[in-house]
């Protein structure tokens, strides 16, 4: 499910921290390491076997958020003929991860890198994530380097993977890029000048392929509390058109590596169901409260892709839209105790968003699974065995991947629902605008509002809520300790 980027003041008041460290403790989410696991990383760190393979010729550049250390992926892309050659280059965990040690084990018990408002709770210690895994500019690291080859019609023509050592010239933000594009702004030394129009001309042809395939994705805005004259106020970042070109990248790959393991019979997809129609019932009464317009034959999708993250309105209903990403999963196959290749059929392997079947192999820093998709790919491009450890790991690792993105995403939604009490905090009493969007129970007194301003979504209480109409909610509660905003319908 895609996740919600929330960010905080440097002046925050206590009881927001006081909230998201209640919170981190009720969810099991460690804030650090113990000392084995740190001095495992370490040694890791200063001991492990650089790849034989050399590509630190290929003038690969990252563009990530501004003050991003844990970097995963480098990108480069050429004219090839009438096509283009995309090489994406992966960060190598696999190279300083020992399968059963410290390192290894607290991986598997933390399962992604946990993201807050106020900071991070990373998957690996700083010393790889941070440090020697990350591509940080100027530093030679080890790396799957992906070749792909995509055709002028944006149709994905090969792929290819190796390990080699790669160096990244430049550390880039997406607004660095995009400056790029639209005014011929230059980019820092060492970063090749010809990226930012081919990564538009790729990532637009991949946007393409997307829809003509039926898949969906979701600029989902970064959402920030914002100190006001009176309180605070919930503010969204719109996304750059870089940040889908540069996420068109990702799944290119990520729809390459599903396909290698097809081929090799023996990997671990992502899988997303169809949308749940009461969903899209659910995100349209939504689209009412906010007061968008929202045809009847236009499909969710097609909606999706005419919004402006710009737009506050439009901002608030992307971010609610993460609600249609609901069931998704990871299904194993070929390995001992999963189903063969064959017994799988497509639909149950396809990620219904993506419109493709799809695997996990981009963020190896910040997500397990990838480690393991990542040698997958490896040994099937390489002609060698899946490694043991990899076939080991396979019968458990979706269990463990759902239960700590579920955990994860319980600290996403209970670090928004402390940020809505903090903006709605001192307010009272006050009535204010909305739509009551779910009930609890079809003869229930309980539900969900959504309201027009501040968009904010919160349980709502009443004798009757009529559902999908205009009400007017009274702010009965915004405690940020508890987390919690109600509010009430006469």
């Amino acid at each position: 499910m895609p996740c919600r980027q929330l960010r905080l003041p440097a002046a925050t008041p206590s009881e927001v921290h006081h909230a998201l460290t209640g919170l981190r403790e009720e969810l099991g989410i460690a804030p650090g390491f113990p000392a084995d696991v740190l001095a495992e990383a370490e040694r890791a760190a200063a001991e492990a076997e650089p790849p034989s393979a050399d590509a630190t010729d290929v003038p690969f550049v990252t563009i990530d958020p501004p003050g991003s250390r844990d970097l995963d992926q480098a990108v480069h892309i050429d004219a090839d003929g009438d096509g283009f050659l995309v090489r994406y280059a992966i960060a190598s965990l696999a190279t300083f991860v020992a399968p059963g040690g410290a390192v290894d084990r607290a991986a598997h018990e933390r399962g992604v890198t946990v993201y807050g408002p106020a900071g991070s709770y990373p998957l690996h210690p700083p010393a790889l994530s941070a440090g020697a895994a990350s591509l940080l500019e100027g530093q030679e690291r080890p790396a799957y380097v992906w070749s792909l080859l995509v055709g002028p019609d944006g149709a994905l023509r090969g792929a290819e993977v190796v390990r080699a050592r790669v160096r990244s010239r430049a550390r880039l933000t997406y607004a660095e890029v995009q400056a790029a594009v639209d005014g011929g702004a230059a980019l820092p030394d060492g970063a090749p000048a010809e990226l930012p129009a081919l990564l538009r001309t790729v990532g637009r042809l991949r946007q393409e392929r997307e829809r003509a395939r039926g898949g969906v994705s979701l600029d989902i805005p970064e959402q920030e509390a914002v100190r006001a004259d009176h309180g605070y106020v919930l503010r969204f970042r719109a996304t750059l058109p870089v940040e889908g070109w540069n996420a068109q990248i990702s799944l290119l790959t990520g729809i390459a590596a599903a396909r290698m393991m097809r081929a090799a019979g023996v990997g671990i997809v992502r899988t997303l169901p169809a949308a749940d129609p009461r969903d899209v019932a659910r995100l349209r009464r939504t689209a009412r409260a906010l007061e968008i317009p929202w045809p009847a034959e236009t499909s969710y999708g097609e909606l999706l892709r005419r919004l402006d993250s710009g737009v506050p309105a439009h901002a608030a209903f992307l971010t609610e839209a993460t609600t249609l990403f609901r069931g998704a999963g990871y299904l194993a196959f070929g390995a001992p105790g999963t189903p063969d290749a064959a017994d799988v059929p497509a639909g149950e392997a396809r990620h219904a968003a993506i419109g493709a079947e799809y695997a996990h192999v981009t963020a190896p820093l910040r997500r397990l699974v990838d480690r393991y998709g990542l040698e997958v790919c490896l040994a099937h491009s390489t002609g060698a065995p899946v490694p043991a450890w990899v076939l080991d790991a396979l019968p458990r690792l979706a269990g463990t991947m759902t239960s700590t993105t579920r955990r994860a995403n319980a600290f996403e939604r209970g670090a928004l629902d402390a940020l809505e009490a903090l903006v709605l905090e001192g307010r009272v009493g006050e009535r204010f605008a909305g739509v009551v969007v779910d009930l609890d129970g079809e003869r229930t007194g309980r539900g969900t509002v959504v309201l027009r301003e501040p968009a904010v979504r919160a349980r709502v209480e009443g004798e009757t809520l009529p559902l999908g109409e205009p009400v007017e909610a009274r702010l009965a509660e915004a405690d940020v300790a508890a987390r919690r905003v109600r509010f009430t319908v006469p």
